[in-house]
């Protein structure tokens, strides 16, 4: 199981709740802007109740990308302690999109989102119908860039663990199957290849 590091630009984003978290195992670090001197009580006490799995990180300096360089250099250092960690920018600044695309190339697992409801597990377990399944399938094998898996077989497997091994066999064929039907995958020979939106960067 890999950990997850969901990590916070709080000049960019300010969560309200940390609620849809509860239940899944990850990381929490919220980075603070040197000129935000107030934390909601609500997120204080939400990341309390994380104890050893939350940490804030105060900005000292000011400048336009200070926060960002700060980020940059914890999943630098988390993914040399971790390699086979996911980890989850929590910002609206597209500036970090270089930065996955580089981290991708390295077969690290980093995916930027705007909110914490769009975090790949997150809209996994709260799916219902077929369709924002297969969103959530989308969203996370996209994430995994040259990582993504190359047979069914595995393919399979991968599908199954982010739904917590609750899928049966003939659900995997069914997935597996509409996402053939929708042209995400061409399967030759049980080999996997991608195409957009899954193969995009």
């Amino acid at each position: 199981m890999k950990n997850n590091y969901v990590l916070i630009d709080y000049e960019n984003v300010q969560p309200n709740s940390l609620a849809i978290l509860n239940g899944h195992a990850s990381k929490v670090i919220v980075f603070v802007g040197a000129n935000q001197a107030k934390i909601p009580f609500e997120l204080a006490s939400a990341l309390q109740g994380f104890g050893s799995n939350a940490e804030y990180v105060k900005i000292a300096g000011n400048g336009p990308n200070a926060l960002d360089f700060h980020i940059a250099f914890y999943i630098g250092q988390l993914a040399e302690k971790d390699p086979n960690a996911y980890f989850h920018i929590i910002s609206r600044d597209s500036g970090f999109d270089p930065l996955i695309r580089h981290l991708k190339e390295r077969k690290i697992f980093a995916q930027r989102e705007k909110d914490l409801a769009e975090i790949p597990l997150l809209r996994v377990s709260n799916a219902s119908s077929a369709g924002e399944k297969i969103d959530a399938i989308v969203k996370s094998l996209a994430a995994r860039g040259h990582s993504r898996p190359r047979k069914v077989k595995t393919l399979s497997n991968t599908i199954n663990a982010l739904f917590m091994k609750k899928l049966d066999e003939s659900e995997l064929a069914a997935i597996v199957e509409q996402m053939k039907n929708q042209k995400m995958i061409v399967v030759e020979n049980e080999n996997v290849s991608y195409r957009p939106p899954i193969s995009q960067p």
